[in-house]
């Protein structure tokens, strides 16, 4: 599980170099978050496109940059299950779940049908009507970690989660006026903002700035948007390995449930259980945030500005359709719930 995530001490002194740097831009995005409240994760990408030299060929920090991206982006989503419980879902009514999980899937099967308009392929389709679906940046390099890679894999993540963090914010400013609008309960609210807002930080905002039950319902709503992450995530690996489609290097096929998957899950069983206390569920929550941010900050430093911007007005429609998508459905299935 996430024992297997553990490098060897060869590897950490050939990694310490990249991922210092990623981590120094990762406490810099957040320091200026803090203090001028733009979003942490966008500020990573932002910084670490600007440092792009660092991720070249025969540089010492590249081989820590790239481990970074990958094993600590992965520990960082395997950390995510401690804040995910069965409770959860007892709580929030089988209503609001059916609502949710509905969102999520249709989400995604809008993203492959879409994707077809603009000519984008399935691999892109994937990783943007997850990210949308589900829960963002988070989702975003989760599934990037099971997709076939290709020579534009890092460019179109990096796309996707400033995409998907630029759509939270706008999200967090606009759909709390458009759920006063739409004369929604506080409760409705919750269910609204929690079931479309990409990003945790921004529905956590938008709902508290409306009161103190919407900001509990939408952050429950969205944690249980998290909890999909692990099923959706299996569900493309058994796909893709399906159809002959997976990675194979040195030959060999890859697991059929990724490591960082079933550490998601087994975090999450334990804590179902009752067998993780708040405080350990705490921390593993801002251990996973700071992963997270760290892995992203490496993911930026590895992309060049210059290719991002040849995503083309396509790939922007499609994301900006899987968001207003979502955000239909949510609010139709809101009034048919009554």
């Amino acid at each position: 599980m996430i024992s297997t995530m553990i490098p060897s001490r060869g590897l950490i002194e050939e990694a310490f170099p990249g991922f210092a740097v990623s981590a120094l831009v990762a406490a810099t995005a957040q320091f200026l978050s803090d203090h001028y409240g733009a979003p942490a994760m966008l500020l990573a990408l932002l910084l670490g496109l600007a440092l792009n030299f660092l991720a070249e060929e025969g540089t010492r920090t590249a081989p820590g940059i790239a481990f970074t991206a990958r094993t600590v982006l992965r520990l960082g989503v395997a950390l995510l299950g401690a804040r995910i419980s069965a409770g959860m879902l007892a709580a929030l009514g089988p209503g609001a779940i059916a609502l949710v999980a509905a969102g999520v899937v249709l989400t995604i099967l809008f993203a492959l049908a879409a994707s077809r308009l603009v000519g984008r392929g399935w691999r892109f389709a994937l990783l943007t009507g997850g990210s949308v679906a589900i829960c963002g940046a988070s989702a975003a390099m989760a599934i990037a970690a099971v997709l076939p890679r290709h020579e534009k894999s890092e460019r179109d993540l990096v796309f996707t989660v400033l995409s998907v963090t630029v759509l939270s914010t706008v999200a967090m400013v606009l759909y709390p006026m458009l759920a006063g609008l739409f004369g929604f309960t506080a409760r409705d609210s919750g269910v609204f903002l929690g079931g479309t807002i990409h990003d945790v930080a921004q529905v956590v905002g938008a709902g508290f700035s409306i009161g103190p039950e919407a900001g509990e319902t939408a952050t429950l709503v969205k944690l249980i948007r998290v909890a999909m992450l692990a099923p959706v995530v299996l569900c493309f690996s058994l796909a893709i390995r399906a159809r002959g489609l997976s990675d194979r290097r040195g030959g060999k096929a890859p697991p059929l449930l990724p490591g960082f998957v079933i550490g998601f899950l087994a975090l999450a069983t334990l804590n179902s259980l009752g067998l993780v206390p708040p405080a350990v569920s705490d921390f593993a929550g801002q251990l996973s945030r700071w992963a997270l941010l760290i892995a992203l900050a490496a993911v930026g430093i590895k992309t060049s500005l210059g290719k991002m911007l040849e995503v083309g007005a396509g790939a922007i429609g499609l994301i900006v359709a899987e968001t207003v998508f979502l955000g239909v459905f949510v609010v139709a299935g809101l009034h048919v719930l009554g």
